[in-house]
C-alpha cells in the first residue's frame, strides 16, 4: 500500500511537472501577474523554501521508490528466466516423451517380452504361437512372466523415448528452411533418423540389460530359466566382466542403428503426414481416436521395412550368453548363419506379436506425448 502511495505521489509530480512545461511563457508571466496581487515578498520566498522542500522529499521518496521497484523487477526477471529454463520447450518434450514411452511400453509388456522369445529362439523352438506362449509363460513364472524386463525397459526407455522425441523437435527446428513453416519429405525423415541415432546411443546398454533379464528365466532348449534374476546393475557387470568390457555394452549397435535410423524416421515421417491428412480444416488436430489410428499405422508401416534388422539386434545381444549357443562374430555373420540355418523365415520371427505389439504401442506413445505438451502448453 505504501508503495502504490509513493507511485501515485510521483505520477503527480511528473504530471504536475509536465503541465508547467506545457505553459506558455505568456501563462506563467500571467499567473504570476495575478499571484503578486494577492502575495508580497515575504509570501514568495516562504512559498519558495516551501516548494524546495516539498521537491527535495518527493525526490528523496521517488529515488527510494524506483530502487525498490527496480529491485522488484529484478527479481521477478530472475524469476521469470528461472521458470522459463523449467517450462522451456526442450524440457516440455523430454518430461512427455518420457511419460509417453514408460506408459506405452508397459501397457505393451507382455507382447514385447513374447516377441524377443521368439527372435532368439533357434530351430528346437520351445516357445510357439501367442496363445501358447502366453499360456507356458503364465505357469512357469506366473503375472511377473508377463512383465519380465519391463522394469529394466521402463528404466531405458524413459530416457530413449524423452531423448528420441526431445531430439526430433530441436532437429526438425534446425532443419527447417528460413520462411517456411513445415519440413519437407527428405527433411522430416532426416530429423526422425538423427533423433533415432541420438536415442540408441544414449541408452544402448540398458537395452542390452533387458533383452538378457526377458530371456535368461524362460525355459528354451537346453535352459530350464533361472528363478532368480540378478537385477540391472549386476547384470551390466557381469556382461562388462565376463564378455569384454564396454564393447560387450554395445554389441550389436552396427545393426540397431542401420534398423534404428530408418524406422524412427519412417515411424515419425508417417505419423505426421496421417496426422495432417485426418485433422479437420477448422481445428488443429484429430480426434484422439484417430490419432491412435494414425500411430498403429505409422508404427506397422515402419516396423514392417525395418524388422529383418531388429532380429539381427537380438541376435547379436544374445551372443556369448551359457543359455544359449549363438556365436557370432559380427553382424555379417550373424545374418549368415540366420539364413543358413533358418532361412528368410529366420528374419520375420516373432513379427505377428510384433504386429499386435507395435500398433498399440505407438499410438499410445504418441497420443500420451501429445496429451502431456497440451498439459504443459506446449501447444
Amino acid at each position: 500500500m505504501i508503495n502504490n502511495l509513493l507511485i501515485s505521489l510521483i505520477q503527480l509530480q511528473k504530471y504536475f511537472t509536465m503541465f508547467i512545461h506545457s505553459l506558455k511563457p505568456n501563462d506563467i508571466n500571467s499567473n504570476s501577474k495575478h499571484t503578486s496581487i494577492y502575495s508580497d515578498g515575504k509570501d514568495d520566498k516562504i512559498n519558495q523554501v516551501s516548494d524546495s522542500r516539498f521537491t527535495g522529499w518527493i525526490s528523496s521518496v521517488s529515488e527510494s521508490s524506483s530502487a525498490s521497484l527496480k529491485s522488484q523487477e529484478t527479481e521477478a526477471h530472475l524469476a521469470q528466466g528461472h521458470w522459463t529454463f523449467i517450462l522451456s520447450p526442450a524440457i516440455k518434450h523430454l518430461i512427455a516423451g518420457g511419460i509417453a514411452g514408460a506408459v506405452s511400453r508397459t501397457v505393451v509388456s507382455p507382447l514385447e517380452r513374447m516377441k524377443i522369445l521368439f527372435q532368439i529362439q533357434g530351430v528346437n523352438a520351445a516357445y510357439s504361437g501367442i496363445g501358447p506362449t502366453l499360456v507356458k509363460m503364465w505357469r512357469e513364472e506366473g503375472v511377473i512372466g508377463f512383465l519380465r524386463g519391463n522394469g529394466t525397459n521402463v528404466v531405458r526407455i524413459v530416457p530413449y523415448s524423452a531423448t528420441q522425441f526431445a531430439a526430433y523437435e530441436k532437429y526438425k527446428r534446425l532443419l527447417l528452411e528460413e520462411g517456411k513453416k513445415e519440413l519437407d519429405a527428405l527433411r522430416r525423415l532426416t530429423a526422425g533418423a538423427l533423433a533415432g541415432i541420438t536415442s540408441v546411443a544414449c541408452t544402448y546398454p540398458l537395452d542390452i540389460v533387458r533383452t538378457r533379464l526377458s530371456v535368461q528365466s524362460a525355459s528354451l532348449s537346453g535352459n530350464e530359466g533361472q528363478k532368480k534374476l540378478p537385477g540391472i546393475a549386476s547384470t551390466m557387470k557381469i556382461i562388462y566382466v565376463t564378455e569384454g568390457g564396454i564393447v560387450a555394452l554395445y554389441r550389436g549397435l552396427g545393426p540397431t542403428l542401420l534398423g534404428v535410423a530408418p524406422y524412427v524416421a519412417l515411424n515419425f515421417h508417417s505419423y505426421e503426414v496421417l496426422r495432417k491428412y485426418f485433422t479437420p480444416v477448422d481445428q488443429t488436430s484429430p480426434p484422439v481416436a484417430q490419432k491412435l489410428l494414425c500411430g498403429a499405422l505409422a508404427g506397422s508401416f515402419a516396423q514392417t521395412i525395418t524388422y529383418p534388422l531388429d532380429v539381427l539386434r537380438r541376435r547379436m545381444q544374445v551372443t556369448g550368453m551359457k543359455e544359449l549357443e549363438y556365436q557370432y562374430k559380427n553382424t555379417w555373420d550373424a545374418l549368415t548363419q540366420l539364413l543358413k540355418g533358418e532361412g528368410i523365415r529366420g528374419l520375420y520371427k516373432g513379427m505377428v506379436p510384433n504386429y499386435l505389439k507395435v500398433a498399440p504401442a505407438i499410438s499410445v506413445s504418441f497420443v500420451t506425448y501429445e496429451a502431456c505438451k497440451e498439459f504443459m502448453g506446449d501447444y
